[in-house]
């Protein structure tokens, strides 16, 4: 069972998954980074390109999903040292600083606000150009036209890109319509319809880039676990 809510961190989002069967689902391309806990570990989920498959048997989880481009931050790392990985937090910070923090979580009642806790206590003021940049590509603007509004150019946004969220402003435009389109087929919409509103040329259009980032089709998605 998968459960989440509104963080106290800004554009944030606390989440806990606990395993009512033996199937394993897979994880899609967000646009986000993850601070996870797993009961004894400390790790941090990458930006995604790909959509990442849990290589060990289900087990309860407990996450933090960071709003897109806040993470380098708080981790101190850029965002594509750690695309398409799963990266223990004694890899980026002291280990004698994560063990407290692991001891503090395993005690804590739910171990998503402990999260929350140590990511509010890191967390940096968001960059208002990358928090405009997502807004706008989220809205289905063309990164071109964005990246005018924000007196940008193409070069510094792609480099400030690849920092923030782990590669260029284009592959972002591309993983946010994705949620997108994902969203409105969980509703119920027709997939010619889901493919118009989240901004696809067509529904080919949508199944090919389904079947990019996830390696499926939008079908098996959607199929109950």
């Amino acid at each position: 069972m998968y459960e989440e809510w509104p963080s106290r961190l800004d554009g944030a989002v606390a989440w806990t998954r606990t395993p009512t069967s033996g199937t394993v689902r897979p994880v899609l391309p967000d646009g986000c980074m993850d601070l996870l806990w797993n009961g004894d570990r400390l790790l941090v989920a990458g930006p995604d390109t790909r959509a990442h498959l849990p290589a060990d048997p289900p087990a309860a989880w407990a996450g933090l999903r960071l709003y897109p481009g806040t993470a380098p931050a708080l981790l101190g790392v850029p965002a594509h040292e750690l695309r398409d990985r799963r990266v223990e937090l004694a890899d980026l910070w002291p280990a004698d600083e994560v063990r407290r923090l692991r001891a503090r979580v395993a005690a804590a009642p739910c171990p998503a606000t402990a999260l929350e806790d140590i990511a509010r206590g890191r967390a940096a003021t968001p960059d208002p150009v990358l928090r405009h940049l997502v807004a706008a590509l989220d809205a289905g603007r063309p990164v071109a036209r964005t990246a005018d509004e924000l007196g940008v150019g193409a070069r510094q946004l792609h480099r400030r890109s690849l920092h923030s969220f782990g590669y260029g402003p284009k592959t972002l435009a591309r993983v946010l319509r994705l949620q997108r389109a994902l969203t409105l087929a969980r509703r119920g919409l027709p997939y010619a319809d889901t493919a118009a509103r989240a901004g696809y040329a067509d529904q080919a259009h949508l199944a090919r880039d389904v079947r990019q980032f996830t390696g499926t089709t939008l079908t098996e998605l959607l199929r109950p676990a």
